[in-house]
């Protein structure tokens, strides 16, 4: 009897896992956020298979003023875009509906975010407030979600001030991300002009939801120009990948307390050409560290992470088969990774080995204007 009721659980059990596996979306939604500058339309919206890598079209959001970074809102129904202008005028954000499996997209409403130059935009996981960088305003903006989604008026202004040692590119702040920390205590913001992460403590719900964490930022070398950031999954460490030297930071993390572990640098050695570090993504098992280099190499640098220390090791240089690789990302099931090219107008998709970290070209091409920004969201 006791036999028959331990089989009886172990299948039940089974049959359980199996059940939870099955669920596992195999199809996802990828939205490409572009610089409508030239032949682009707006955000379109595209099916991906995450068993072969095919995709398919949907949709697009005409209309729209440079919708360079996207976000997605709660329960998938909410796009977020930056409308990312230059120096001479001030940019804004747009709310969209969004309807996953569909595809279909539709403006809600768009509001000014009191910045000039908006590049990068995160909401937080209970779609109460909206992060804004202002590249070329040097300034981080905190816009209210109402429960329709839609954007309120910025609440929240933290302008940086400072500069650093490249005259060219540092003679003022340039905020470039606004990223939420996994448990979303901390809003962590890099500034490319004053060579810092500024940290800031979150509080959601409230009309000024950031105070300056204690210390209140984390510094680079001068001349390195923070760019984006990527977490573990298990949350024990950040990743910074500078702009201008192409350099990674690895962090133990812990907030304002985090400590750095190493400096790698993804350049060739000996290289002399111009560097134009981009992106950063971690796989989503954990295993490796990916990071995409514009200038005159366009290519994804590959790095196996130890899992005890953090610490990076040299995989592979991939070419990522076009110009300028703004944006990449890998699909939830960690078996595809997507590249923009924003000045070849296309997007790759290569394969990963699981065991390797290595990527291997696939035939799917996906062919965009000037595509900047890359993100997916379940559709089914």
């Amino acid at each position: 009897m006791k036999k028959a009721l331990i089989a009886a659980t172990l299948l039940l059990s089974a049959n359980a896992f199996a059940q939870k596996k099955d669920m596992t979306p195999k199809m996802y939604d990828l939205l490409i956020g572009t610089y409508t500058s030239g032949e682009s339309q707006g955000i379109y919206v595209y099916r991906f298979y995450t068993e072969t890598g095919k995709t398919a079209y949907l949709n697009v959001a005409e209309g729209v003023d440079n919708p360079s970074y996207l976000a997605i809102g709660k329960n998938n129904k909410f796009v977020y875009s930056v409308n990312e202008v230059g120096d001479d005028r001030k940019g804004s954000v747009s709310a969209f509906s969004f309807e996953p499996y569909s595809g279909k997209i539709a403006l809600i409403n768009k509001q000014p975010t009191t910045g000039a130059g908006p590049c990068y935009i995160a909401v937080d996981k209970a779609n109460k407030h909206a992060f804004v960088a202002n590249y070329a305003g040097g300034s981080l903006s905190v816009l209210p979600i109402g429960k329709a989604g839609s954007l309120g008026a910025v609440t929240q202004t933290v302008q940086d001030q400072g500069s650093s040692v490249n005259n060219d590119r540092q003679a003022g702040p340039h905020v470039h991300t606004a990223m939420l920390s996994p448990d979303e205590k901390y809003l962590l913001y890099t500034d490319l002009g004053t060579d810092k992460i500024n940290i800031m403590k979150h509080k959601s719900g409230q009309d000024q939801p950031l105070t300056p964490a204690e210390p209140a930022a984390l510094e680079v070398k001068p001349g390195d120009g923070p760019r984006h950031l990527d977490f573990t999954p298990d949350k024990k460490f950040m990743y910074l990948l500078t702009e201008m030297t192409g350099t990674i930071y690895a962090y133990s993390y812990d907030g304002p307390k985090s400590k750095q572990l190493e400096t790698v640098s993804i350049v060739p050695e000996g290289f002399k050409g111009k560097v134009g570090a981009a992106d950063i993504h971690v796989s989503p098992d954990g295993k490796f560290l990916y990071a995409s280099n514009r200038g005159d190499v366009n290519e994804i640098v590959v790095f196996s992470i130890a899992p005890e220390t953090g610490k990076l090791t040299f995989v592979e240089r991939k070419s990522t088969l076009g110009k300028t690789p703004r944006n990449f990302v890998i699909d939830p099931s960690g078996n595809f990774l997507l590249v923009a090219n924003q000045d070849s107008n296309n997007i790759y998709v290569f394969r990963i080995n699981k065991q390797t970290g290595k990527l291997n070209v696939t035939p799917h091409i996906l062919t965009v204007p000037n595509p900047v920004c890359l993100k997916f969201t379940p559709a089914e």
